[in-house]
């Protein structure tokens, strides 16, 4: 069977034999690994491993993000039978990008998760792959920065977010959704100067000394000006994005948990995303993607676009060290 021609592949998630190159399987069937990338376990010599965690036991208002990853792989389908649009060139074809499958965990041991977490993202790391995590609820993100920091050191987070989740928090045990970013920088795995939260639109009395561009900073100044305060704030440090779907107004992405009204548009998300290449990012995620509240599966489809963006940043870095 050869590969590159349209409607000859079939469940290319696990018979391709390459993992590089576009995918042309009909969009509407097959195995639903993220943009039809390679199923494997084995990580040597690989560029970016996509890997999903299908967690939302922290979540403070409506659950159901543990469906998140699985929505995101089946979005996917339709974006890899062709490079994408705008960037001049195409990572899917030029980088070793695989999908990892998701963490495995016992969901009624809740206190386990967390180190599950960090030990199964330090395993990707020390292989020498960065990660782009499909959640989940947001609190994914803080077993991920502890094992992100113990290899680069305090990460500057570029969080797209309605809530800032710095409410206060320092019981150690309890897991939460919205007090993760406040652990992460109480941790020391975040570096507050050079980090910013974009999208912002519920209160927060202290931001711990993060830059914030609000959803009404945004809608003002326009998404290249936003982009280049970013750039400025976060400037060629170490970068970790984070994602969290209800950044977008829920009119474009109403199927998450904890929706808020006035957020940003899909067209500022890109362009912001896309001013952003050329930053050193070491990883990323999607998250709060909760597909229950969606019969549309409009918001799946906003998440899988923003992950294709995700990695195009992320490779982009990698050609300018010469990573290719």
């Amino acid at each position: 069977m050869a590969f590159g021609k349209p409607g000859i592949e079939v469940d290319s998630a696990f018979t391709r034999p390459d993992p590089r190159g576009l995918s042309f399987e009909n969009t509407f069937g097959g195995a639903t690994s993220f943009l039809r990338r390679s199923y494997t376990k084995a990580l040597r010599g690989v560029d970016l491993a996509v890997t999903g965690v299908p967690f939302d036991q922290a979540t403070s208002h409506r659950p159901g993000t543990r469906l998140g990853p699985r929505a995101l792989r089946e979005a996917s389908s339709l974006q890899p039978c062709y490079p994408p649009y705008g960037w001049g060139f195409d990572p899917l074809t030029e980088f070793d990008i695989v999908d990892y499958g998701d963490l495995a965990f016992d969901f009624a041991r809740i206190q386990d998760f967390p180190e599950a977490l960090r030990a199964h993202i330090a395993t990707i790391l020390g292989a020498g792959a960065g990660t782009l995590v499909l959640g989940g609820d947001h609190y994914i993100t803080l077993p991920i920065l502890r094992a992100y920091a113990a290899k680069f050191g305090p990460l500057s987070v570029i969080q797209f977010d309605a809530h800032s989740d710095l409410w206060p928090d320092d019981d150690p045990a309890r897991i939460d959704h919205g007090t993760m970013m406040y652990k992460a920088v109480r941790e020391g795995l975040v570096a507050p100067e050079t980090s910013v939260q974009v999208g912002i639109r519920t209160e927060c009395a202290d931001y711990l000394g993060l830059s914030v561009i609000d959803a009404f900073e945004v809608h003002d100044i326009g998404p290249k000006a936003v982009a280049a305060k970013l750039r400025e704030i976060v400037g060629r440090t170490p970068c970790y994005l984070s994602f969290d779907i209800d950044a977008l107004d829920p009119a474009f992405a109403p199927g998450t948990g904890t929706p808020v009204w006035n957020g940003l548009t899909p067209n500022q998300v890109a362009v912001i995303l896309r001013q952003l290449s050329g930053i050193n990012m070491k990883g990323g995620d999607v998250v709060e993607v909760s597909p229950g509240y969606d019969p549309t599966g409009v918001t799946a489809i906003m998440g899988a676009h923003v992950g294709m963006e995700l990695i195009c940043l992320y490779c982009r870095g990698l050609q300018e060290k010469g990573g290719a």
